[in-house]
């Protein structure tokens, strides 16, 4: 996301070292820069304006503390007004999903048709099933969710919504077409009730466009409902167009929060900056995939670090601490670690933690710039793709075959290589690989780091990932 404006930036960070101060002269080519990357971006206008002069404002005559260039000093100051932009400047907890109601808490699900509601409703009712949810920084522990759709106008969305429900483990309300949305609600809401069910989530109708027949029947349902949350679902990839959509659905409903789906396609991410500008509401939550899973909270500081290039390494460790088994974790590194016995089926174990942190792309993303740039170009593009590979040819050998090696002849490779799909020397590949990582296992075991540097050409090694550093 906003990946030009990272670069511009990068650019003019290098221009203005070795300066005392930053001054008019220095910061007027960033200004531009930042100014057309934003725009370029789909950032609405009036946004980039106020933008820029808040960054010039507070740029000029700043004094550089003495571990601090110009240019580290500049990126502090854009960092503050994007996580402002952001949603930074509403309170530390105000992209929190606010649930402090007499259960059930509902939500209700707004925005146009197409805009992915019905598959974030079934995503946010993951999230909270999962015990994700943080009230005032605290864990609030999992919840017992259940979902309704009230759209009755698209064909299948009330069976779209059962699938990914089901998908996602929890309770489905069922609705069907000859019902009127207000009824569904209303029975919804006190089914919820009789069930001591935690959360409601209504999913609600879209429409190709905006028009009062939407907007009066949604208002009707925010009546009867009164829920804690209403959050308008927008697509990343509708650029200037959210803008509008955000301001009609903000008149007409006392949203209190956004959700931002298909951030991994290919949005140029504007919407993420100027929807919150428009309905004065945080953005809450953004999709990141089509999975279920593909679902984070939103924090305007972790994400204005990732758009300048920091990275989101908080996120990423969080990732690993709910998708990854700890205790099979913390085994497999003692193997590693000592040298003992680790075989191909402890390394495809490790392949399948890596496959629970989510996809590839979404990983890379939250690794500061140089190093999401340098891990892409190691993958060659194609981390997703190589992972699956790998495991195909892993999947194609017998438990026995992945405990030793030795015994892959010819025969059993070309066996291996049809079963995966791939060719032999695909295969012997993988083999060797994994031979030159046993032989630094147990350099380390032996003589620490050092040998193990020494075994596979340490200092070359590091001197070449240093040159992909700068």
């Amino acid at each position: 996301m906003l990946e030009n404006l990272t670069e511009r930036m990068a650019r003019v960070v290098k221009t203005i070292r070795g300066q005392s101060r930053l001054t008019e002269a220095n910061t007027q080519e960033m200004m531009r820069e930042v100014r057309m990357a934003l725009l370029e971006a789909d950032v609405a206008l009036p946004v980039v304006r106020q933008f820029v002069e808040r960054v010039r404002e507070k740029s000029l005559g700043e004094e550089v503390a003495t571990s601090l260039s110009p240019g580290q000093a500049l990126v502090g100051v854009v960092d503050k007004e994007l996580t402002a932009l952001m949603g930074g400047d509403l309170g530390e907890h105000a992209s929190e999903l606010n649930l402090a109601a007499q259960p059930p808490a509902v939500i209700l699900m707004a925005g146009l048709q197409g805009a992915g509601k019905t598959t974030t409703t079934g995503k946010l009712a993951r999230w909270l099933t999962a015990g994700h949810h943080s009230q005032n920084g605290r864990k609030s522990g999992k919840k017992k969710v259940a979902v309704v759709s009230a759209d009755v106008y698209r064909p299948a969305a009330i069976d779209q919504l059962q699938t990914v429900a089901q998908q996602a483990g929890v309770e489905w309300i069922p609705s069907d077409t000859t019902q009127k949305p207000l009824d569904i609600a209303k029975n919804a809401l006190d089914y919820a009730k009789r069930q001591h069910i935690d959360v409601l989530i209504v999913d609600t109708a879209g429409r190709l466009g905006i028009d009062e027949a939407m907007m009066a029947e949604i208002q009707t349902l925010h009546a009867a409902l009164n829920p804690i949350e209403t959050l308008f679902v927008v697509d990343a990839m509708q650029g200037q167009d959210a803008v509008n959509t955000a301001k009609a659905f903000g008149d007409a409903l006392p949203l209190t929060g956004v959700v931002l789906t298909k951030l991994d396609g290919d949005a140029r991410g504007g919407a993420a900056l100027s929807v919150r500008h428009v309905t004065g509401k945080p953005l809450k939550f953004v999709g990141v995939s089509e999975k279920l899973d593909g679902f984070e909270a939103f924090y305007p500081e972790r994400m204005a670090q990732r758009i300048l290039g920091m990275g989101d390494i908080v996120s990423l460790v969080e990732q690993a601490k709910h998708k990854i088994d700890m205790a099979d974790a913390e085994k497999l590194a003692t193997k590693m670690r000592t040298g003992d016995k680790f075989d191909l089926n402890d390394f495809r174990e490790q392949l399948g933690q890596v496959k629970k942190m989510g996809d590839m792309s979404s990983l890379l993303d939250k690794l500061p710039g140089q190093f999401a740039q340098a891990a892409s170009q190691l993958q060659g593009g194609e981390a997703e793709k190589q992972l699956r590979r790998t495991e195909g040819i892993l999947n194609s050998m017998t438990p026995l075959e992945r405990s030793k090696p030795e015994l892959l002849k010819a025969s059993r490779k070309r066996r291996i290589a049809a079963g995966a799909g791939v060719t032999v020397q695909e295969v012997n590949r993988l083999l060797n690989q994994f031979g030159q990582m046993q032989t630094m296992m147990k350099q380390m075991k032996k003589g620490g780091m050092g040998k193990m540097l020494r075994a596979m050409g340490g200092m070359k090694a590091l001197g070449k990932l240093g040159r992909m550093g700068r």
